[in-house]
């Protein structure tokens, strides 16, 4: 199993508190056992948990889903699962999985890393999609950046041969650095046509951070990587 080059003292996000709303807090009381997936140190069957097979798509850091919630109902084909820690969003998309009532939907509230090392099964996902994850922008924090090389062995284990990994960020030296070590990691091969950054895909709604960014003048750099055969 690769290490996943994130210590357990050191996590890649800061648990923050949050203020969670009375409807978001009930959602989590009442409709976690519809959508939600317990955190266990044993592999996901996917076609149990979704009752059918189909591919599907892992996020990484969904924040509000708006994105994840947008492509489940976009494309009711497909499957998809979404790992967040912050309570909040998850409450937020239970409340408007329920009033859509999507069943191709399923989240997961526990560290991306652990889920990855643990649960999510080798050549399971047809894609994965990490949206602006924290850049840590100080040097000092650097080692808690999410797309490390480990870290990269651990999606790539998870994609089927001619899986996808799409990364978007607003932080330039975070794009650049994230681009050189998916460039170097065995088993991805760049699906840009330039051989460097992606264009951005048309079906993917813009998350708050994006739109915080655009409002801020940010310029968004794309990466886009399949598993080879």
């Amino acid at each position: 199993m690769p290490d996943s080059g994130h210590p357990r003292a050191i996590r890649s996000f800061v648990t923050r508190a949050g203020r969670i709303t009375p409807a978001q807090q009930r959602a989590l009381d009442t409709l976690w056992s519809k959508y939600g997936v317990e955190y266990r140190e044993e592999r996901l069957d996917l076609r149990a948990l979704y009752a059918r097979e189909a591919p599907c798509t892992l996020e990484i850091g969904f924040g509000n889903g708006e994105n994840l919630l947008s492509l489940a109902l976009a494309h009711p084909e497909r499957d998809y699962l979404g790992i967040e820690v912050h309570r909040p969003g998850v409450g937020r998309l239970l409340l408007a999985l329920e009033e859509r009532r999507l069943t191709n939907v399923r989240l997961i509230c526990h560290d991306a890393v652990e889920v990855l090392e643990r649960q999510i099964a080798p050549e399971s996902l047809a894609q994965i999609l990490i949206l602006f994850p924290d850049p840590w922008p100080k040097k000092r924090h650097h080692k808690r950046r999410l797309v490390q090389p480990a870290f990269v062995a651990l999606l790539t284990r998870a994609l089927e041969p001619g899986g996808r990994l799409h990364i978007a960020t607003d932080w330039q030296p975070y794009a650049l650095e994230m681009l050189a070590v998916l460039e170097g990691a065995p088993g991805l091969r760049n699906l840009a046509a330039s051989g460097g950054f992606a264009a951005r895909p048309p079906e993917r709604s813009p998350t708050r951070f994006e739109q915080r960014g655009t409002r801020l003048g940010h310029e968004v750099w794309e990466l886009a990587f399949a598993r080879t055969p």
